[in-house]
């Protein structure tokens, strides 16, 4: 990632009030709160998303989320590219991981989907070359049951963990974008490993 390049944050999600709670809704949740913490303006609705523009530290951030369904997440970010003239690496999409332990986050750039229906509709737009900001939900323990799973809310037990790791991860976002991938889970970890 070049300095002066601008980043795209993508968080991924179902659109409406009833999907806002659940696990798979982390990655707008996320995105949610870096526009509040860093003073982004009210997102308009461009290319399919909401769309807002605003800087993180040093960095000129697009924080987008695809207002389609997660299986669609992939032609608004498209587009949203195009018109940019940005590419997949200036891409970093944020997603609930099920394959990460609860408070665990875990970034990797390219490489295969894991299922996940978000990343494989980015897959068939961008390539894989994007980064990805792996946040962990658990997993139900069988796969039969991952649907309900990621399309339940978080538990009142679960909530406090989670809204801690969101607004730690929002307040550190600057180390990631200046390519401090390290740095970045470590402070993270730091705040969801003893919950």
């Amino acid at each position: 990632m070049g300095g002066m390049s601008a980043v795209i944050l993508a968080g991924l999600g179902n659109p409406g009030a009833s999907y806002a709670g659940n696990r798979h809704n982390i990655g707008f949740m996320v995105i949610d709160r870096l526009m509040s913490d860093y003073g982004f303006p009210k997102p308009s609705l461009k290319f399919g998303g909401a769309l807002s523009e605003g800087r993180v530290g040093l960095h000129k951030v697009f924080v987008f989320k695809p207002l389609g369904y997660m299986n669609t997440s992939g032609g608004p970010l498209g587009q949203l590219c195009n018109f940019y003239k940005l590419g997949a690496e200036n891409v970093i999409v944020l997603h609930d991981e099920l394959d990460l332990e609860t408070g665990k986050i875990r970034i990797k750039t390219s490489g295969g989907n894991g299922g996940h229906n978000g990343l494989k509709s980015i897959d068939a737009h961008l390539g894989q070359d994007y980064k990805r900001l792996r946040i962990g939900i658990g997993h139900p323990g069988h796969k039969d049951l991952v649907s309900d799973y990621v399309l339940s809310d978080f538990t009142k037990a679960e909530w406090p963990m989670f809204e801690t790791m969101i607004h730690e991860m929002s307040r550190h976002m600057p180390l990631l974008l200046q390519g401090d991938e390290a740095g970045y889970m470590n402070k993270i970890s730091l705040v969801t490993k003893d919950t």
